[in-house]
């Protein structure tokens, strides 16, 4: 088959882009050609059509988005304007089909959270238009985020988020997803966990990864607490900020570091600032690197840049605290590196990851001298490491791998 992935993003290392790669990884290994279209184009992501307006970031988008949630007054006007915004973008859909000659399409989040209003309208009419056979990958629902309750576009948002055409299937990536989504509009979903590569084995040190303590003032005995995520307020990161203090606070015989990844995301505000602030307030050591780390290693004004597997290995522990995640793509890094997993019990965690086998220490919302110490005591157990971080492993292997999931993906494409 020739199967099209259509999304407002596909590049960088965004959850979204990424499982989009898994699947294509996949999909090539069932003998099925992948083809892309999307407002942004990672090298990954050809052969494909990149169109500036089907990106989230697009001028017209980002006005309507604001207009249809600034208030829950309906507006016929803003109605025809995105209905009008829609019409050159189903027009592309019919274009990227018929020049890739393919036989069904995967949208990407399109389908799900209202980023991209006219695109989701637009899937929605090509859809019931040509019936054309679709899996809805859905990885937000715009219920789960508070910013989307208030709007002036429920019918929108009720036909289009996802839409029901006889010829979509909707995947979702967690059972929780899968109950509300039946209780709301009485759709039925596939679930399809996120998913990771761990038939293949993790990368190891080499000459160039193993600068890295080296280069953020990171000595070898100290101890590196990882948060492997982008900057916003549902990562909590002032969560991992708090239990580095209780660690170094119980034990000052060595140094903590807080080691942050990622960047300032999609949702902007002033979060960061706020966090830098109470990384000073706890006298926490922190590093935020999120702009020293790429797709591609390389070298800017004289110093490494790194891939984010080059940092995973010289972590000593993994801090993922969210309130809510979709599913959570760090934590499988966290297994496939055999890493140990410091995690607030988020919705799919306590839905799907924790009822797989996966073990962690585990807060309830809140960080306390209790967490740090169970993360300290499991830290000077080199056996207890070793024996959790085996078994996350095996447990990631037979329940969140690509070939876990094949089946399901086969029988959803139709064998």
């Amino acid at each position: 088959m020739r199967i099209g992935f259509v999304a407002t993003r596909i590049a960088g290392v965004d959850g979204v882009s990424l499982e989009i790669l898994k699947i294509a990884a996949i999909l090539r290994d069932l003998g099925h050609g992948s083809f892309y279209l999307a407002g942004e184009l990672g090298a990954f992501a050809q052969p494909g059509m990149e169109d500036p307006a089907f990106h989230f970031k697009y001028p017209e988008a980002v006005a309507l988005h604001d207009e249809a949630f600034s208030g829950p007054e309906e507006s016929r006007d803003l109605y025809r304007r995105i209905a009008r915004a829609a019409e050159p973008l189903k027009a592309r859909l019919y274009e990227f089909v018929e020049h890739y000659q393919l036989d069904a399409i995967i949208t990407q989040n399109a389908q799900a959270i209202p980023m991209q209003i006219p695109l989701g309208v637009a899937l929605r009419d090509f859809i019931d238009e040509t019936h054309i056979p679709t899996l809805a990958h859905c990885h937000d629902f715009y219920w789960e985020r508070d910013r989307f309750i208030v709007n002036r576009i429920p019918d929108i948002l009720q036909t289009a988020f996802p839409s029901e055409g006889t010829s979509t299937q909707i995947m979702v990536i967690n059972t929780a997803m899968q109950r509300e989504l039946y209780a709301r509009r009485k759709l039925k979903a596939t679930v399809l966990p996120n998913i990771f590569d761990f038939e293949t084995p993790a990368p190891v040190l080499d000459d160039y990864s193993r600068h890295v303590r080296e280069d953020l003032d990171i000595a070898p005995g100290d101890r590196l607490i990882l948060q492997p995520t982008r900057i916003i307020r549902r990562k909590n990161i002032e969560r991992a900020v708090e239990l580095v203090r209780l660690m170094q606070d119980q034990d000052p015989s060595r140094r903590y570091v807080l080691v942050v990844t990622g960047y300032a995301g999609d949702e902007t505000d002033t979060y960061y600032d706020w966090l830098l602030r109470q990384v000073r307030i706890n006298g926490v050591e922190a590093r935020f690197i999120g702009d020293r780390i790429v797709e591609q290693r390389a070298e800017r004004d004289g110093q490494r840049l790194y891939t984010l597997w080059d940092v995973y290995p010289h972590a000593d522990l993994i801090s993922y605290l969210s309130s809510y995640e979709g599913f959570g793509n760090a934590l499988l890094e966290t297994l496939y590196f055999r890493k140990p997993l410091v995690v607030n019990a988020y919705i799919p965690y306590r839905s799907d990851i924790k009822p797989a086998g996966v073990q962690a220490v585990e807060i309830r919302e809140e960080v306390t001298p209790e967490t740090a110490r169970a993360a300290l005591a499991l830290l000077d157990d080199p056996a207890a490491v070793q024996q959790m971080v085996e078994h996350n492993y095996q447990v990631g292997l037979e329940h969140f791998s690509y070939h876990a999931v094949t089946p399901i993906l086969k029988r959803l494409l139709g064998g």
